[in-house]
């Protein structure tokens, strides 16, 4: 199947025809593989960014922390947002890397399940709460970080197909 790089069009799932929030029925949807890639970076000033990059930050090694800290969200999404399903994830990956050019970190982040509803919100939690534990490990030395551009790249399963983002969004 062909990717779409439109944006999902029809009525908002999450609310029934008296516009009552609800959580969406997806007993009758088939069960597939489905796949959800997202990103997003942090900022930071340049001492802040050698302290990631060297290893050296006070409360320890950054970027290990947010990547565990990222899988973690994943799992607990539908504890955070209220209408999400729970799902049994069958992975989650996290990379984090380092952009010396822009001081900035950025977390990509793939979450994938066998089941009925898509991961795209696991995978845009466990990007946001990633970036928030870089902040919160190293807010001491730098509370002007700015977490920026979260954004769903890419998710594959279900009715909707296939779905990649607009590169130059």
């Amino acid at each position: 199947m062909k990717p779409s790089h439109k944006p999902a069009a029809g009525p908002l799932t999450h609310f029934d025809a008296a516009g009552q929030a609800h959580m969406v029925d997806v007993g009758a949807k088939t069960e597939t593989t489905r796949v959800a890639r997202a990103q997003g970076h942090i900022r930071m000033a340049p001492a802040t960014f050698a302290l990631i990059e060297s290893g050296s930050a006070k409360k320890g090694d950054v970027l290990g922390i947010a990547r565990i800290a990222a899988i973690q969200a994943a799992k607990r999404t539908s504890d955070l947002i209220p209408l999400c399903h729970p799902l049994a994830l069958t992975r989650v990956a996290a990379e984090l890397t380092l952009d010396a050019s822009r001081y900035r970190v950025t977390i990509d982040v793939t979450a994938e399940t066998v089941g009925r509803t898509g991961v795209e919100m696991e995978a845009l939690t466990a990007v946001s709460i990633g970036l928030l534990t870089v902040y919160d490990m190293c807010k001491a030395v730098d509370r002007a970080m700015v977490i920026e551009d979260i954004r769903l790249l890419e998710k594959a399963g279900g009715k909707s197909g296939h779905w990649i983002a607009d590169s130059d969004k």
